[in-house]
């Protein structure tokens, strides 16, 4: 018995949800959002609330059923409230700076690099630093944050880099220079 699938999602005031064949549909303020539910998957839209279930237990359908729930939860939320991940950017000179639908990342390198926003995610960098991305979006929210991250990842000895808020590091020592 999945317990992520049989939980039903409620839909709040302000968002709608259509279907049409095995597609959803999701409308809300912050946004438009569709997933297709693999075949075996069925769902109903049932006044406020969506129900999912599967034909079986077979391993597949199970993992299914779960992720299906899962993907239309984070639509329904997304478009309802939107979802937010922050960097920090740590290093002396490095920086972040929004120029319209592009990031300009100053990182310690030759030159500055400048990552184009997709169309769904807004960027703003507040005083201490932090560069604050917005998406209806969850998986491609996660994929520009790790897309941003990975231009100049954390190091371990001193920390610089780009990271998750909250993320921890683990430090090395480094050299002491005694023998």
């Amino acid at each position: 018995m999945s317990r992520v699938g049989n939980a039903p999602i409620d839909i709040p005031k302000g968002v709608t949800v259509s279907t049409s064949d095995q597609t959803i549909s999701v409308k809300g303020p912050k946004g438009n959002l569709s997933f297709e539910v693999p075949p075996p998957i069925s769902f109903a839209v049932e006044g406020s609330t969506v129900k999912f279930s599967r034909p079986n237990d077979l391993q597949d359908n199970r993992a299914l059923h779960g992720m299906a729930r899962a993907m239309t939860n984070n639509m329904v939320v997304g478009c309802s409230e939107g979802f937010k991940r922050s960097l920090e950017i740590i290093g002396v000179g490095y920086r972040a700076v929004v120029k319209g639908k592009n990031v300009d990342l100053t990182l310690g390198f030759s030159h500055p690099i400048s990552y184009p926003l997709p169309a769904g995610v807004s960027a703003e960098v507040d005083k201490q630093g932090l560069l604050h991305l917005e998406s209806a979006d969850k998986a491609l929210l996660g994929r520009v944050a790790a897309d941003i991250r990975a231009y100049r990842p954390p190091e371990p000895y001193k920390g610089k880099g780009v990271r998750y808020v909250g993320e921890r590091i683990i430090r090395k020592e480094g050299k002491t220079g005694k023998k």
